[in-house]
C-alpha cells in the first residue's frame, strides 16, 4: 500500500506507511512550513521501500560492516556501531535504530530559516529542530502497561517532563524497554535517552534497556524467533514477562543499566538518561524532570517553562 498522510485538527501531520507511523509538527513562516512539509512527505513516501531493499543486511549484527547504500540504512548502522563499540561490542543490529534514524532523516527538511521549531515523532522516538532561543517540552510515560488510550479524553498525564533548549546538544530522544514495540533483552519498563541525534538516542536506549537485567525466576524469556518469525534477534532470548520482583533485585538491575548509560555518556554518545523499572527511577544527569503523581519522591523538582511536544513512550 502507498504511504498515507492526514492533516490533524491541531496542524500536525500524521504520516503512515506500513509499520512506520509518524506525527510531524512545525512552527514558523507559513510558506516555508508548507514547502518543508511537502519535501519531507515526498522523502517519507520512499523510505520504507528503500529500507526493505536492504533489510537482509540490516538484520545482520553490526560487528561486520555491511555494504549499505541508503542514507537511512547507513545512519542506522553507524549509530548502532558507535554505541556497541563504546560498550565492548554487545550484540546489536542496525534495526535497533530504525525508528530514530527515519525521524532523523525527516527532521533535516525543517532545519532552515523561517522555521522556529519542529519535531518528528516516530512512535516515541523524536528528532527535534530548535532555532536559536527556542525550547520544547517532552513528556515521559514510564510504563505502557498502565497506558489505556481509550481511557484518555484529555491531555495524557505523563510521569515526568523535561525541557530541551536550543543551547543544549540534544536533538534526539528515544525510549526502549521490554513493554515497548520492539523486543528487549532486559527488564526495564522504559529507558529514555537524550542525545545529539534521534538515531544515536535510539541505539543507546536499546543497549541500556538490554543491560537493565538480573537473574530471577520471575522473569520469563523466549527465543525471539518464537515471538516473531523474522526477528533480527534470531534465537536470542527476549523478555516476555516480568513478575513483581524484590526491591533489591530491581535496584541491581537498574544499577547495571546505569553503568552502561554512564559508559555511553563518557563516550559522548548520550547526554542524559532516565531508567524506570517497577516503580523505581534512576536518572543519569544532566536531566531535569518535572515531577508528577507518584514519582514526586524519585525525581528532581525542576519546574521549567516550555511547550508540549508530545510523549515519549516505552
Amino acid at each position: 500500500m502507498p504511504a498515507e498522510r492526514t492533516l490533524l485538527d491541531d496542524g500536525r501531520w500524521h504520516w503512515q506507511h506500513g509499520p512506520i507511523d509518524i506525527v510531524v509538527q512545525a512552527e514558523g513562516d507559513g510558506a516555508v512550513l508548507a514547502q518543508a512539509h511537502e519535501e519531507a512527505w515526498l522523502r517519507f513516501a520512499g523510505v520504507l521501500d528503500e529500507l526493505v531493499g536492504e533489510l537482509r543486511l540490516l538484520r545482520q549484527p553490526v560487528a561486520a560492516r555491511q555494504a549499505l547504500h541508503g542514507p537511512v540504512a547507513q545512519r542506522m548502522w553507524q549509530a548502532c556501531a558507535n554505541a556497541s563499540g563504546a560498550l565492548g561490542s554487545p550484540f546489536i543490529t542496525p534495526m535497533a535504530a530504525v525508528a530514530g534514524s527515519v525521524a532523523q532523516e525527516l527532521i533535516a527538511f525543517y532545519q532552515r530559516p523561517g522555521i522556529r521549531r519542529a519535531w518528528v515523532n516516530n512512535g516515541g522516538d523524536i528528532a527535534l529542530h530548535l532555532a536559536s532561543g527556542e525550547s520544547a517540552r517532552v513528556g515521559v510515560f514510564a510504563d505502557l502497561a498502565r497506558f489505556d488510550p481509550m481511557s484518555h479524553r484529555g491531555p495524557l498525564q505523563t510521569d515526568g517532563q523535561f525541557d530541551v533548549r536550543a543551547e543544549s546538544p540534544v536533538r534526539g530522544i528515544a525510549t526502549s524497554g521490554w513493554r515497548g514495540r520492539s523486543f528487549s533483552l532486559g527488564i526495564a519498563d522504559s529507558v529514555t535517552v537524550l542525545a545529539a541525534s534521534a538515531s544515536q538516542a535510539d541505539a543507546a536506549a536499546t543497549l541500556i534497556a538490554n543491560a537493565v537485567d538480573v537473574q530471577d525466576e520471575g522473569i520469563r524469556r523466549l527465543p525471539a524467533s518464537e515471538c516473531k518469525d523474522d526477528s533480527d534477534l534470531g534465537n536470542i532470548p527476549v523478555t516476555v514477562d516480568v513478575a513483581p520482583l524484590a526491591p533489591t533485585q530491581v535496584q541491581h538491575a537498574l544499577a547495571a543499566g546505569v553503568l552502561q548509560a554512564r559508559a555511553l555518556q563518557r563516550a559522548g554518545l548520550v547526554w542524559a538518561v532516565a531508567l524506570v523499572c517497577q516503580g523505581q527511577w534512576r536518572v543519569v544527569q544532566p536531566l531535569s524532570l518535572t515531577v508528577q503523581g507518584d514519582h514526586a519522591a524519585s525525581l528532581p523538582r525542576a519546574f521549567m517553562q516550555g511547550h508540549s511536544v508530545g510523549s515519549v513512550f516505552a
